[in-house]
């Protein structure tokens, strides 16, 4: 018990004096420097110029209809559903997927140009949903950037000076890097969202060996942004097989993808 204690108190007193949230994901108490309302005011600030700096939205009502409604699906049953979600999806070749604060999270057609069904799509989204409601990113952010300088950007007049700042910043979020820890609770957290939501779970292994295979003749955004953890493809498919083994076949709508998608795309 003595030894509990000396463990605590520290954590206790950081608490005290800043403040803590419990991860929804995990059930752990964490430091947590910024409240859920500055999570959304950041996201609000700052996605106007992800979407600027990575191309734009493709400019297919369809596709983005498609993604956003299959994000809102997995968004609903979340832990953290009060979030204003936006799925959108960026006209950028790059294989990457992306999140802000408050809800807002982003695919490129790279990204939607390698999936192969609307399971895959779910998982990419769970995962990035995941982090959201874990609030990894505004950790990542605070730590990597420093949270000082990201809120002093939120106001409601823009100088020419703020907006530079602004567009400055954009480029160290869109290189924001998650630890393995972070990694492997979005892959298990976004794993049961997009059960939850009526998904085939081996979408989520699907995408991830998709990811390491092309990973291995050139770089691929995702995984250097996402680091991926050891034994990735294990864990996911022993939390299927554990948990998920009666889910095998739930949602997987290749054709759907196919037709809102992929067809669209313009290759």
């Amino acid at each position: 018990m003595c030894k509990k204690l000396v463990v605590l108190i520290p954590a206790l007193f950081s608490c005290l004096f800043t403040g803590c949230a419990v991860n929804p994901i995990t059930g752990e108490e964490e430091l947590m420097l910024i409240s859920e309302d500055q999570d959304i005011a950041i996201g609000r600030q700052y996605a106007p110029e992800i979407e600027k700096q990575m191309g734009g939205k493709i400019a297919d009502p369809v596709i983005q209809n498609y993604v956003n409604s299959v994000g809102q699906s997995i968004a609903r049953i979340s832990h953290r559903p009060n979030f204003e979600y936006s799925f959108v999806a960026l006209n950028h070749k790059s294989i990457n997927a992306l999140a802000l604060p408050g809800g807002y999270v982003y695919i490129t057609k790279g990204m939607l140009e390698k999936l192969d069904n609307e399971a895959q799509l779910a998982a990419i989204l769970a995962h990035e949903i995941t982090h959201i409601v874990a609030r990894d990113v505004a950790n990542a952010m605070s730590k990597q950037i420093g949270m000082g300088l990201l809120l002093s950007t939120v106001t409601s007049e823009k100088t020419p000076q703020s907006v530079l700042t602004i567009a400055d910043l954009t480029q160290q979020i869109v290189g924001l890097r998650f630890s393995r820890k972070d990694e492997m609770e979005a892959d298990l957290g976004g794993l049961e969202y997009m059960a939850r939501a009526g998904y085939n779970p081996y979408g989520m292994v699907e995408t991830m060996q998709m990811l390491q295979n092309l990973n291995e003749t050139r770089p691929i955004e995702f995984l250097s942004s996402h680091p991926s953890p050891e034994n990735r493809i294990q864990y996911l498919t022993a939390a299927i097989q554990t948990k998920y083994f009666n889910l095998a076949g739930s949602k997987i709508a290749k054709e759907d993808y196919y037709k809102s998608v992929r067809s669209r795309l313009g290759n």
